[in-house]
């Protein structure tokens, strides 16, 4: 039995380009609308607290951190693939 081939109990998915493009669309999309939903609630809590609603101070500086680095994460991720374009596009054909 050769090591490297599936075995009968694991099923090969494939892909086509079109359905992986879907796949990565979608991802992708939630992801920033994950990040778009950190920000919202840490904006709100920060108006609750501006406004004296009872809201606990570390709450929303909690919040308000989360929102903040899932915004730099997003942002590098955004870089690094711009990057990666770049490099690709100087590459000899």
């Amino acid at each position: 039995m050769d090591i490297l081939s599936p075995s009968t109990d694991q099923k090969i998915k494939r892909t086509s380009p079109f359905e992986a493009q879907q796949n990565f669309s979608s991802m992708l999309k939630e992801a920033i609308s994950n990040v778009n939903s950190s920000q919202i609630e840490s904006d709100r809590m920060t108006d609750k607290l501006i406004n004296g609603e009872n809201v606990e101070l570390h709450d929303v500086m909690i919040a308000s951190q989360k929102a903040s680095v899932s915004m730099t994460l997003t942002m590098e991720m955004r870089n690094k693939a711009v990057e990666a374009y770049q490099e690709i596009m100087r590459m000899p054909v």
